[in-house]
């Protein structure tokens, strides 16, 4: 079973609207879960970990509420120096390839076009994310194991 025959079985489970599908040959098996039509319960989790942050960390700037949006302006014209390695997909970030294994990068790195960042791994498939451009890595804007929307900025590059 190649790439085209695994994306054709997942599109055709999609709108099916079934949970669960298992295919199995005598080389080959595959499963695909999908959340059954009208359940957000795999969609729930992801908003509650983005929003429990933004939660906890209004509550800490009452006593100087100016000093944040001046640091915010800083951050933001330096960044702007910076290139961004974005998430070319929707998945989960890992700064591994194994858990017993070393990360691909870390801050002060330096990447050339073609280097592994980092990998994503949507519907068990793991993709490997590489530079686009050559640079330093200047900081690392996700943790790993967490989950990233398609474009979500993932490292900030100093192409210089």
């Amino acid at each position: 079973m190649d790439i085209k025959d695994i994306q054709n079985l997942i599109k055709f489970v999609s709108k099916a609207e079934v949970s669960e599908v298992k295919y199995k040959t005598k080389d080959f098996e595959i499963t695909i879960k999908t959340p059954l039509a009208g359940s957000d319960a795999v969609y729930a989790q992801p908003a509650v970990y983005h929003t429990a942050p933004q939660a906890v960390a209004a509550p800490a700037p009452v006593a100087t509420p100016a000093a944040p949006v001046a640091e915010k302006a800083e951050a933001a014209s330096d960044d702007s120096k910076y290139v961004t390695i974005k998430s070319p997909m929707i998945g989960t970030f890992y700064r591994k390839p194994s858990p017993d294994k070393d990360v691909f990068v870390n801050v002060g790195d330096e990447v050339s076009v073609g280097k592994v960042v980092c990998v994503i791994e949507a519907m068990k498939l793991f993709n490997q994310i590489e530079s686009e451009i050559n640079g330093k890595i200047v900081k690392i804007l996700v943790d790993d194991a967490t989950p990233v929307e398609y474009d979500q900025p993932l490292f900030l590059v100093d192409p210089s």
